[in-house]
Formats: structure tokens, sequence, C-alpha cells
């Protein structure tokens, strides 16, 4: 997990450099590429638009209010798994983008990274639920509560592209599903599937382990076995 943690902080400090590197392009190009690669509402030609929006914003103010969540919301989403994340990420911007495309009203554009953050806040809300990690169902809570502003603007607001943080935070819920752990679920299903033991007086037949195993084998090995075991149940 350490290791996937210092991967997700080198991917998330790189999405941001990105980001801030564009800006300053931008800001040369008197924001020309943000208005070049915006999502345009209903053309079919603004469609390829759905994938480069995210990267480009209107203002210093715009990717600053979007800096700070995106770095703290995908770093939480990416540090159990960077491949599940990067999954993640390609599956919210595509919905979110589709959801600014089909419902931003005519003659508006829309760009910035807001989408994705809130698609990152939605997964990290429900993975602790659908991986049945301790640890993460109380980020998720302690998340929800420190952030809790940030739902503020999932209601309509005039100059808000409130539509796709919608798309993005439904994109982000489904993707805890569809990314969850499912080693892990299914280790857990077969712990709670196994048959009880035989009531007193039904003879039973018990298989003698060889000398030198244990039941912790393979995955629980060496001194630390049981502290290992019990770290892992607790999701950490």
């Amino acid at each position: 997990m350490l290791a996937e943690a210092r991967k997700a902080l080198f991917v998330m400090v790189g999405f941001l450099a990105l980001l801030w590197i564009l800006q300053l392009a931008n800001v040369v190009d008197h924001y020309g590429l943000t208005h070049e690669f915006a999502i345009k509402p209903r053309s079919v030609s603004s469609l390829p638009d759905i994938l480069t929006a995210p990267f480009f914003h209107f203002s210093f103010t715009h990717i600053e209010s979007n800096s700070g969540p995106l770095f703290i919301f995908g770093f939480l989403a990416a540090y159990r798994g960077v491949v599940r994340f990067l999954g993640l990420t390609a599956l919210v911007i595509v919905v979110s983008g589709m959801a600014a495309w089909l419902f931003t009203p005519a003659g508006d554009i829309g760009a910035g990274a807001s989408g994705v953050a809130f698609g990152y806040l939605g997964y990290v809300l429900v993975k602790g639920l659908f991986d049945r990690h301790v640890i993460d169902i109380i980020i998720g809570a302690v998340m929800a509560l420190c952030f809790a502003y940030q739902f503020t603007v999932l209601l309509p607001h005039a100059g808000v592209g409130w539509q796709d943080h919608i798309g993005g935070l439904v994109a982000g819920v489904a993707g805890g599903w569809i990314f969850r752990d499912r080693s892990r679920v299914t280790s857990r299903s077969k712990v709670a599937a196994k048959p009880a033991t035989p009531a007193t007086g039904t003879p039973t037949t018990t298989a003698i382990e060889p000398a030198g195993t244990s039941k912790t084998a393979d995955k629980y090995s060496g001194p630390r076995a049981e502290l290992h075991k019990q770290l892992d149940d607790l999701g950490i």
C-alpha cells in the first residue's frame, strides 16, 4: 500500500503540474486554448472536447479553486491502486463531459477539472463500503464532513457548470462499484460461507497439518503474521 501511495502522490503532483503548465500557456494565448478545447453543448464537432476540457480553465481563480480538492480527492482515490485510478479518471472525464455536453444551456461553454474532482470525491465516499475497508469508510465519512460545502455547487447556479459536477459525482459513485476490490470481497464471502462445526457426537475427520505450517500460510507468515492479519482485517 505504501508503494501505491507513493505512486499516487507522484501521479497527482504530475497531474497538477500539467494543469498549471497549460494554464500558463493559456494566459499567454489570452485564454484562446480554453475556448478552443471547451465543451460546446450538443455540437457534434465538440464531442472530442469532452476529453480535453478538464485540462483548461477560465482564470487563475478557477484553477486555484479546483487544485486543492483535485489533489486531496485524487490522492485518496489513487493510494490503493494507481491502475484502478486511471480507469476511474477515464470514466469520470467521459461521464461528466457528456453531462455537460447534453445539459449545459446553448451558447455556454464548459471547461475545468471540477467535474473530475467531484468524480474523485464520489469514489472516495463509497469505495470503503464496496471494498469493505474500515479505514476507507472512515476516510469517506471525514471527507464528506470536511467538504460538505462542496455539495452546494451541485445545485443550479448561473455561471457554474453544475451539470458536469453532478455527472462527475455519479461517475465516481459508479466507479466505486465498477473498480471495487473483487478479490477482497470474494475472500470475505468465502469466510462467511464456511460450514459450521458439526454437532457433538458426529464423527469427523481432521486433517493433520504438516509440521512447520500454520493457518496463516503464504500471505501471513513470519513472526508478525498475526499482526499483519489483524491489520488486513481492519483494511489497513
